[in-house]
């Protein structure tokens, strides 16, 4: 099962990226927040939407997640 992070920064339209480990558009380790394992993306998105209410998967790593 992959792992998921989470960008703490948000982007310019409110929006925390959710990245797959290991991608390469993902966030500097110091902005990361851990999400952990989950099967898909979609999950992973829920769960970041619980800590920030804006969330969204990232256009190369979770394109099924990506929505804006």
């Amino acid at each position: 099962m992959p792992c998921f992070v989470m960008n703490k920064n948000a982007q310019k339209n409110g929006d925390h990226e959710v990245h797959e480990v290991g991608c390469e558009h993902g966030p500097d380790s110091k902005n990361q927040l851990s999400l952990g394992e989950h099967a898909k993306c979609d999950t992973a998105v829920a769960a970041a939407k619980k800590i920030y209410s804006s969330a969204d998967g990232c256009f190369f790593c979770c394109p099924t997640c990506h929505t804006s």
